[in-house]
């Protein structure tokens, strides 16, 4: 079976956070277990280095944009490698056969019809790279995303067909509902499409970094179908590469973040089927993270360096946390309390505990280990249960299926109880031993070296395999902990390291709530000051339960060709799947909120007090987006 799976590339703008890092993590242990199976793999990073933002940071900055982009590529590469990322090769979009590739994917989508030329007018972000309609941006003509102020542009410019793939790409989300996962991006997708496609302009004249139109001088071809084709051009770099692509029985995965899912399931898909070319078999997209309950933010200090946890608590400690932390596809809170405490309770505690006290009994009372007996932990059963878990990308509950054999090691060990005199201590630690060399095979592509470290006090000199439960020989060494405990006292000084020192309160928040003191009136608002407020009709189109809170929910709404995600209080009220589909009244422009670490864009009018006796709705079937007053 041949493997190939890609981060999205990223943007040569800052340097890597955690975002970046989770999402080349997962896809790291998904190319280590797939490899840990015997299958064929290539696994993909790199950089996106065209457009008009990185030329306009490179002319703030008095350099290139090349070596502006030079710099980042860099700092991506060392982040990669310092975090034990096993990635086959790195791909920029400056290289020159990946620009060759993609003049080669425009001459074909030209071919077949799909480009025409005309000229364009519309709102662009910069910062996104993309154009919005007025009924997407907020008002004020505001990124959504970015909130910015977007910019006119008015240009000559090459056209795709997109319009005329409408019905082909739900027939493609259809016939195979594993293109796009999870199943509420893939809902969201669909809702995108089903609104009807507009044709797409895809180059620009008024810049010139980026990969020039064939025989068109003077046009810059659209910055993300230069980045899409990556994963593509990646694979023409040798014959062996070409199968992964190629071969019809090769799998090939997308793993990007939830924000990027219409490019990758909407446009590339287009392009490919515009040009005749294979499609990739799952676009999967996972959430969002936020930081101990806040949004990540420069002005908030909060961003999360991963280099600095890994350095400080370990690299492998990092990995097996943020993959162990929510299941791929939900929204996290990275809490930095919660990861001290989970590294103490699971890696500490658990693992470390299983291996140095089996292998501290067998130096205390001298013994050599009996070959392992018939399975006491039923390995095959979990294997089976962690491989199929890893098969369906969900590294989370992999990991879970572990820790019943960790948890079943220590249990075994205390129900034995090798201390005792008539106890039969050759079988038991050998059992445990030869339960260790198991686990090591199976934490490796989470933990990789960790598990080489666990592997070598075991005496255990053999390569990764698929682990199943045999008789082996080991040479213990001495027990050195995998995990050393953090104690209060050095938890407290990570802690003050890693989190940004809380600002004082500033001298406007007193004069607010002065102000709020002295204006005394019955409590009318102005017809004025009711015209601010921007109501909309919103799709809903789905909807789950916020962990650990059991009245809320979190909503993903389609308000006009644009999706907003928001918390609202109503979960004692409606199940999820019961809003599936509904239409309700959506406040547009209030400021984001973060509710128990998932930000809310947004609010959904409901009628009722503490109790929600209903939502409020519209008697006609409205389209979303449309105003409401």
């Amino acid at each position: 079976m041949r493997f190939y799976i890609t981060t999205p590339i990223y943007y040569v703008s800052d340097v890597p956070h955690i975002g970046h890092a989770y999402t080349t993590i997962v896809c790291d242990a998904l190319a280590r277990y797939h490899r840990l199976r015997g299958h064929d793999v290539k696994f993909l990073t790199g950089t996106d280095e065209h457009g008009q933002k990185i030329a306009r940071l490179a002319e703030t900055a008095k350099v290139t944009p090349r070596h502006y982009a030079d710099k980042f590529a860099d700092a991506y590469r060392a982040t990669w490698k310092a975090l034990e990322i096993s990635n086959d090769d790195f791909i920029r979009t400056t290289d020159a056969d990946h620009e060759a590739t993609v003049q080669e994917l425009w001459r074909a989508m030209e071919k077949n019809g799909t480009i025409y030329e005309g000229e364009y007018e519309g709102w662009y972000c910069v910062a996104c790279e993309r154009f919005y309609t007025e009924k997407e941006l907020l008002p004020g003509n505001i990124c959504p995303d970015h909130k910015t102020k977007v910019e006119l542009v008015k240009e000559k410019s090459f056209y795709f067909k997109l319009s005329q793939f409408t019905e082909p790409l739900l027939e493609l989300y259809e016939k195979h509902p594993e293109f796009i996962q999870p199943p509420n991006r893939r809902n969201e997708v669909m809702a995108f499409v089903r609104e009807g496609l507009r044709d797409l302009s895809i180059s620009r004249t008024t810049f010139a970094w980026g990969v020039p139109v064939p025989d068109r001088p003077g046009h810059i071809i659209y910055v993300w179908l230069d980045a899409l084709c990556n994963y593509y051009s990646a694979t023409r770099r040798s014959p062996e590469a070409k199968q992964f692509w190629d071969d019809p029985s090769s799998q090939v995965v997308h793993m990007i973040g939830k924000e990027i899912s219409r490019f990758h399931a909407v446009y590339w898909p287009a392009f490919l089927l515009a040009a005749g070319w294979r499609l990739p078999t799952t676009v999967f997209a996972h959430g969002w993270w936020t930081v101990d309950g806040d949004k990540m933010s420069k002005t908030l200090g909060n961003v999360v360096d991963p280099l600095k946890l890994a350095n400080d608590i370990g690299v492998d400690a990092f990995r097996y946390h943020v993959l162990r932390e929510i299941p791929l596809g939900a929204d996290g809170d990275f809490n930095h309390e919660q990861f001290i405490g989970r590294y103490n309770a699971e890696l500490a505690n658990d693992l470390g505990n299983l291996l140095n006290r089996t292998l501290g009994m067998v130096h205390k009372y001298g013994i050599v280990p009996a070959s392992a007996a018939a399975d006491p932990f039923t390995v095959e059963k979990v294997t089976t249960a962690y491989g199929r878990a890893m098969d369906e990308f969900q590294p989370s509950k992999a990991l879970e299926a572990i820790w019943e054999l960790v948890r079943a090691g220590n249990g075994y060990i205390d129900q034995k109880a090798p201390w005792k005199p008539d106890a039969p201590r050759e079988e038991i630690l050998g059992n445990v031993l030869e339960l260790c060399r198991v686990l090591s095979h199976l934490l490796e592509p989470v933990m990789p070296e960790r598990s080489l470290a666990l592997r070598a006090q075991l005496g255990v000199d053999e390569p990764t395999t698929w682990p199943a439960w045999r008789s082996h020989s080991f040479a213990v060494q001495a027990a050195t902990p995998l995990f050393p405990r953090v104690d209060d006292d050095r938890k407290k000084e990570l802690l003050e390291r890693w989190r940004p020192k809380k600002a004082a309160a500033t001298a406007t928040t007193a004069t607010t709530a002065a102000t709020a003191t002295e204006a005394k009136d019955d409590g009318r608002i102005s017809f004025e000051e009711f015209g601010k407020v921007d109501l909309r009709v919103a799709r809903v189109l789905s909807a789950e339960p916020v962990p650990k809170a059991k009245k809320l929910l979190k909503l993903q709404l389609d308000v006009g060709g644009q999706t907003r995600q928001v918390v609202a209080g109503i979960a004692e009220a409606y199940a999820p799947d019961a809003l599936v589909g509904k239409s309700v009244i959506f406040v547009a422009n209030l400021k984001p909120a973060t509710i128990r670490g998932v930000e809310s864009q947004g609010m959904i009018l409901a009628a009722g007090g503490d109790t929600i006796l209903g939502l409020s709705a519209i008697d006609k079937d409205v389209p979303p987006g449309t105003k409401v007053r």
